[in-house]
This record gives C-alpha cells, structure tokens and sequence, in this order.
C-alpha cells in the first residue's frame, strides 16, 4: 500500500505548470507591441544634400519627399502638387503635436520645394524642416 501512495506522489511532482510562464510571455509579447515606434517613410528614397550643421529631429511625424523628378510622396503615395496642402492638413488633424520634414533629393527644384512649403504653412503647420544628411 505505501509502494502505490509513493507512485502516486511521484507521478504528481513531475507535473510542470506551463500556464503562468505564458502568461507573462504574453503579457511581454503585448508589452512590446504597444511600445514599438514604427518607423515612417515618405515613399521613395531620396538622395539628401549634406549639411554640416545637420540636426536630428526628434518628433518628425509627417514626411514629404520630392524626387529628382520633382514628384512629390507622402506616407508612400505619389501626390500632386494642389493636393499635398490637403494631405498635409489631414496628417496635421491627426497628430497636432507634428512637424513636417521635407525630403528634398539634391537635383529637385527649388520651386517645387517653395510649393510643399508654402503647403505646409496653408495648411497651418509652421514647423517645416528640411532633411538633410550630416558630412
């Protein structure tokens, strides 16, 4: 009789609860989730002209790229000209908090560069930056 109370004790002590090592896997999983900053893109890459008093800014939320071509992308659409102040204004809507920086490539012209400019600042935003790569 006391050989079977031992096969039963032992039977039971070889029993691991995985349910609370998964809870906290998921609770770090969710943790994770939340906190990540994704990391937002214009829609195009471009080819920033140096600047040696370069500065990285810190609260960039609405990009604005202008190609060698002078098309103009926001959040990875090609967008006309008349309608980046619509865009920008609905971007602004969304994050009061936001600057707008503009990815000018190094052969885009300075007159579509005023344009996305003068946008930005119809549509309310005067915090516009300009991007630019340290030397």
């Amino acid at each position: 009789m006391k050989q079977h109370f031992a096969n039963l004790l032992d039977e039971e002590e070889a029993q691991i609860d995985m349910t609370p090592m998964l809870d906290v896997v998921f609770i770090m999983l969710i943790f994770f989730i939340v906190t990540a900053t994704f990391v937002k893109e214009a829609g195009i890459d471009v080819n920033r002209p140096d600047a040696a008093t370069a500065v990285q800014k810190d609260r960039a939320n609405i990009l604005v790229a202008i190609s060698e071509t002078g098309e103009i992308w926001i959040n990875k659409r090609q967008v006309d000209v008349r309608a980046v102040q619509a865009n920008i204004e609905r971007l602004y809507a969304e994050n009061p908090q936001g600057s707008v920086v503009i990815q000018a490539d190094k052969l885009a012209t300075t007159e579509t560069l005023i344009k996305v400019m003068d946008a930005a600042r119809a549509a309310g935003v005067f915090d516009v930056s300009i991007a630019a790569q340290e030397e």
